[in-house]
């Protein structure tokens, strides 16, 4: 995102909405996936509560699941198609070190993709 800090943890600025609110518990290769009731009973209401949303990164294949729940293709196809999305959602994957091995094999993520996108979060916190 390119935020500092403070601003990256300023819930004035920025909200960080999990697609679960507790911790699913850990598998053989990491944590388990978020359980699909806690979005579904939660997330939609909660989203509610924030009317002034400029923008939406869906981090992770769960969260552009749920955020783009028409699309299909793996999460690579999805992200590569980022432009579409915009200007209100960025699918992205998430930044877990599971993932250097997907960001090695598609280094058009972070030279293309995130550029735009820490523009994009530096234009919505400038404000209008």
């Amino acid at each position: 995102m390119g935020v500092d800090d403070p601003t990256f943890y300023d819930a004035r600025q920025i909200a960080l909405l999990p697609m679960g609110f507790c911790f699913p518990g850990s598998g053989r290769s990491g944590d388990l996936p978020p359980r699909p009731e806690c979005a579904a009973n939660w997330r939609q209401a909660l989203l509610a509560q924030l009317p002034e949303i400029e923008l939406t990164i869906a981090v992770g294949a769960y969260a552009i699941n749920w955020h783009l729940p028409q699309e299909s293709g793996s999460l690579a196809e999805i992200v590569s198609r980022w432009r579409e999305f915009e200007p209100a959602l960025f699918p992205a994957p998430h930044p877990s070190p599971r993932n250097n091995r997907w960001l090695r094999n598609h280094p058009w993520f972070e030279e293309e993709a995130v550029p735009v996108l820490q523009a994009r979060v530096h234009r919505c916190l400038s404000g209008p």
